[in-house]
């Protein structure tokens, strides 16, 4: 039995998996989707990115989980990346979904093209909190109307700091037993960093044709992904 610990991305939380449970659940395994440090019913804690690092860890070892699959989607690949090398030999496995990796020293908006100014302005803004977006922000992902509702109504502001503070790996990304989930509607092409990551022969690459939040547009394709990558 593999244990699944299903970590979505910003402005979410474990409420984003409710749909995908049920499916793993029912293939005999366990799921604990957990919601991350300052977010939906987690909201006003303070956190930063180790925060959240530490928030994945303790669910690990505070459970005593064993036969981990851990689940990163979006922003939640970054903490989920480093929680992942810490949990030792726990894991069996991690599955990055539409997601960002971490980088020693670099942070979640490192990679934006204009090196994550527009998002510091609209943290220090908005009283350190990277703000929810409207409703138009998800057109064109695959998602039905009634999807994009639930999605803008559960939504919170996220910890600004998350975003900011750099990522901190102990050895190579490319070591870790890993399955990265492309979704072919939220771009053209993967991530450079990505694509040097699937490389390794450690790491595979599953495509689905959705958008960036399958978890909501297709929960079942989703689930048999994450399943296959526990061996089933």
């Amino acid at each position: 039995m593999a244990n699944f610990v299903l970590v979505a991305g910003a402005r979410l939380g474990a409420w984003a998996w409710d749909e995908v449970v049920p499916y793993l659940r029912a293939a005999g395994h366990d799921a604990h989707p957990l919601t991350l440090s300052g977010l939906a019913d987690k909201r006003g804690v303070p956190a930063g990115q180790q925060t959240h690092v530490q928030d994945i860890v303790d669910e690990v070892e505070g459970r005593d989980l064993r036969d981990v699959v851990l689940v990163g989607h979006s922003y939640s690949g970054i903490p989920v990346g480093q929680a992942a090398e810490r949990v030792g030999d726990r894991l069996a496995h991690v599955v990055f979904v539409d997601s960002s990796v971490p980088a020693d020293g670099e942070a979640f908006v490192s990679a934006w093209p204009d090196g994550g100014a527009m998002v510091k302005a609209s943290i220090a803004e908005n009283g350190g909190f990277w703000p929810r977006v409207p409703a138009a922000y998800y057109d064109g992902q695959g998602l039905t109307d009634e999807q994009i509702a639930r999605i803008v109504d559960g939504s919170t502001p996220h910890p600004g700091a998350t975003l900011t503070e750099p990522a901190v790996l102990a050895r190579p990304l490319d070591e870790l037993p890993a399955t990265y989930v492309r979704c072919r509607l939220a771009a053209d092409e993967l991530d450079d960093e990505v694509a040097k990551l699937l490389a390794s022969a450690h790491w595979r690459l599953v495509e689905m044709g959705t958008g960036h939040w399958p978890m909501f547009s297709q929960p079942r394709e989703l689930a048999q992904i994450l399943l296959q990558a526990a061996g089933q």
